[in-house]
C-alpha cells in the first residue's frame, strides 16, 4: 500500500462523524487488515457498568469495513451488507482493541472478521467476535 493511500485511509477512518465522536482511533492498517482502539469512558457504558454493545459493534464494524477498504480499487468503497456479532463477555476495563481482517476478498463482496479485546489492568480478554460481509460499490 502506498504512503498516499495509507494517509487517505487514515483520513477516511477519522472522518466518519459517529466513529470520531466515540473516540475510535486507527492503530494499524495494511492490505486486508485494520486494527483500532478506543479508550473506554463513562459515556461508553450501559447501566450495569459494562461497555454498551453498540460501542463494541461500531468499533468492530468500522474496523472490518476498513480492512476491506484496503483491498478495493480506487473509485470504490465498501459498505456493510450483513453482520453478526457474538458478545462473549461483558467488557470492563480501560481500552477496547479491535483486530479486523479480510478472510475472503472479492470484486463485489468481501468476507471479514473482527475480534474485540478489552484491556484491563495489564490483562486482555476477547469480548466479541464479528463476522461481516462488505459490499464493494462504485463511488
Amino acid at each position: 500500500m502506498s504512503d498516499e493511500r495509507l494517509a487517505q485511509y487514515q483520513r477516511i477512518f477519522r472522518a466518519a462523524p459517529f466513529v470520531a465522536d466515540l473516540g475510535a482511533e486507527l492503530t494499524e492498517v495494511g492490505a486486508g487488515l485494520c486494527h483500532s482502539r478506543l479508550r473506554i469512558e463513562p459515556r461508553h457504558l450501559q447501566h450495569s457498568g459494562v461497555v454498551h454493545a453498540g460501542v463494541i459493534t461500531t468499533l468492530a464494524d468500522h474496523s472490518a469495513g476498513g480492512a476491506a477498504q484496503t483491498l478495493v480499487p480506487e473509485g470504490h468503497m465498501t459498505v456493510t451488507a450483513e453482520l453478526k456479532l457474538s458478545l462473549l463477555r461483558g467488557a470492563k476495563g480501560q481500552v477496547l482493541r479491535c483486530e479486523a481482517r479480510v478472510i475472503k476478498p472479492g470484486r463485489q463482496l468481501m468476507f471479514t472478521e473482527a475480534d474485540v479485546f478489552c484491556d484491563a489492568d495489564g490483562a486482555s480478554q476477547l469480548v466479541a467476535r464479528l463476522s461481516a460481509t462488505m459490499a464493494v460499490v462504485k463511488i
